[in-house]
């Protein structure tokens, strides 16, 4: 019995190393972003992802997390998703701001 608990608690070097060169390809990829000069809301939002993907992957297998589905949500899926929450609502005052500033300069406060 215990030598079927140890099998299930080592993983092979292999998961890792397919990892590690998964993280070598993400970051190649987030420098072509600015190789090839994007700007805007593509070259944040390619950042943002490339990002968010790294650091999933370095959770959920350096981090052993994969294995444990519990402590996956709540280390992972919670903190990302409250993260792309205030990236949304951060551009949403952006925008505002910017209109708020462009109507006061051109119509003026009265």
């Amino acid at each position: 019995m215990a030598e079927t608990k140890e099998e299930n608690t080592t993983h092979k070097i292999g998961i890792y190393l397919w990892i590690w060169g998964l993280l070598f390809v993400l970051s190649f990829f987030s420098y072509m972003v600015d190789w090839y000069n994007f700007q805007g809301l593509l070259r944040w939002s390619l950042i943002l992802f490339f990002m968010f993907l790294k650091a999933g992957l370095i959770m959920a297998f350096f981090m052993h997390l994969f294995w444990e589905r519990y402590a996956l949500v709540n280390v992972l899926l919670w903190p990302m998703t409250a993260i792309a929450c205030f990236v949304g609502l951060m551009m949403a005052e952006g925008k505002y701001t910017v209109f708020s500033r462009l109507f006061y300069f051109f119509v003026g406060g009265a």
